[in-house]
């Protein structure tokens, strides 16, 4: 005879997820569904029972109905280089008419009569959540940054001409001043050279005639005290002449 298929319908039906961070109890549910018409027992097992607390591990489930079970992983430091190893099993049994004893119904059962469903645990941090939404968000704006910079490569190049044809404008402009203001500091050169020339004239010029009212000077004494002895030497004749003739007479 061929083993039963599981009658319960598992919700999550393949991984308990256990959400970070792993410093206190973290709790995860796990729902058991019968849909069939007949009353279902029902015992959740792990590989880890140290490490994990299950409310309820065991009952009976009525026919139709929906259990809660509440998984605790209990604290521990989580490496994310160690993938979890855990593992969890629920297995199931159509409920005879009396379960007053329940340990003796799952010691009696038979291994045809069990029907079971495996999960795996699974440990996630909010760090590698984010992570992966941050993978996705930049994508989705790298899609939209590639899609907004197309047109805006076009217009590159008119943007850059335009650019280059107002950086020549203004270049002519600082050239024609800078040429204006050394054509003027030329024409302030020759002026002050000019002054100079005149400046150094003019002081030769009164320094010439100073030399000449100087020796000007010069010759009218020299010219006064030759004359002197001329002048005397009349007079004396004069006198000499005046007596010489009264004596005469």
């Amino acid at each position: 005879m061929s083993k039963l298929d599981q009658i319960l319908v598992l919700d999550p039906p393949s991984d308990l997820k256990f959400k970070g961070p792993f410093t206190d109890v973290v709790t995860t549910s796990l729902k058991l569904k019968n849909p069939s018409d007949k009353r279902v027992c029902f015992k959740v097992k792990t590989t880890a029972p140290r490490r994990y607390c299950v409310r309820p591990n065991s009952g009976v489930i009525e026919a139709g109905a929906t259990v809660s079970i509440s998984v605790m992983l209990q604290p521990f430091d989580y490496d994310p280089n160690e993938k979890s190893k855990h593992k969890f099993m629920v297995q199931s049994i159509f409920a005879p008419s009396s379960t007053s004893d329940m340990d003796s119904l799952w010691k009696d059962a038979k291994p045809d009569d069990l029907m079971d469903s495996k999960l795996r645990c699974v440990f996630e941090l909010p760090c590698e959540n984010n992570k992966m939404n941050d993978v996705e968000t930049s994508k989705a704006a790298s899609v939209m940054n590639s899609a907004k910079s197309e047109p805006s490569a076009a217009a590159a190049p008119t943007a850059t001409s335009a650019a280059a044809l107002l950086d020549d404008t203004e270049m002519k402009k600082v050239m024609e001043k800078c040429k204006r203001l050394q054509s003027e500091m030329n024409k302030l050169a020759d002026e002050n050279r000019q002054l100079k020339d005149d400046g150094t004239r003019m002081r030769k010029m009164a320094r010439s005639d100073h030399a000449t009212s100087n020796t000007a000077g010069l010759l009218g004494r020299e010219a006064g005290s030759a004359s002197l002895p001329s002048l005397l030497v009349v007079i004396a004749a004069i006198f000499m002449g005046f007596f010489l003739g009264k004596f005469i007479l």
